[in-house]
């Protein structure tokens, strides 16, 4: 892409709908700021493909928000696999109350999350790495929630982020229409991963035409405790 295509793209970028004034409330100007970034910058630098600057509120980042409303106030939250800051920064300015860090592996992209939450003003972490790293878990490990969005299928994704979590914390995966049918597929396989409570939730029905679907999944206390006296055995 060009220098003048990217001008284009950024000056294409579709004005906030009415849901969005209902999601972010005053803080509206930095979802609008961070909606012009990822139009000027995303398709260049390979965040989203060229058609997702027309629908970056709805598919975006309405889509990512909506998901506050299943999140406790003042939370520890880790965004797994953050990509181009999705859900994690219209989270992040949805709600300033959350303690948040963004996890990503990719080091042009943990250089981007950096750069707009330099720009955007948001108290936000970013940290380089992958969920199932020994060292990643360490660091960030005992969260009360984790997110992920398109990241892997739900049996991956079980096994690679449960861990991360407290006792009873929650996995918020976000998943299209398929969300049942890729829940029940995979629902041993996430037991097996210690995860229980697993169900389907809808984000944002009352305020977006297409909410969101999440699969959610709690870590179960047993399965935390089962793994620490296999790790205490391993030890020995």
């Amino acid at each position: 892409m060009t220098e003048t295509d990217a001008v284009e793209s950024a000056a294409q970028v579709p004005s906030p709908p009415d849901a969005a004034g209902r999601v972010f409330g005053d803080r509206l100007p930095g979802a609008v700021a961070f909606a012009g970034l990822l139009a000027e910058h995303g398709v260049p630098r390979g965040l989203i493909g060229p058609r997702e600057v027309e629908r970056l509120w709805d598919r975006h980042l309405l889509n990512s928000a909506v998901i506050a409303e299943v999140l406790p106030q003042g939370c520890r939250v880790v965004d797994v696999g953050s990509g181009a800051g999705l859900p994690g920064i219209p989270l992040a300015i949805a709600r300033p109350d959350l303690e948040l860090t963004l996890l990503e592996p990719m080091a042009r992209r943990v250089t981007w999350l950096n750069e707009v939450i330099t720009e955007l003003g948001l108290a936000v972490t970013v940290v380089r790495g992958r969920a199932e790293e020994v060292a990643v878990r360490k660091q960030l490990g005992g969260c009360d929630v984790v997110t992920a969005r398109a990241v892997a299928p739900l049996e991956r994704l079980a096994a690679w982020c449960l861990p991360l979590l407290r006792p009873g914390g929650q996995l918020i995966a976000l998943k299209g229409a398929s969300a049942a049918e890729e829940l029940d597929r995979d629902a041993k396989a996430v037991a097996r991963a210690g995860g229980s409570r697993q169900r389907v939730a809808v984000c944002g029905a009352d305020v977006l035409e297409m909410p969101t679907t999440v699969v959610l999944v709690e870590r179960d206390e047993i399965a935390v405790r089962r793994d620490a006296g296999r790790g205490r055995r391993k030890d020995r």
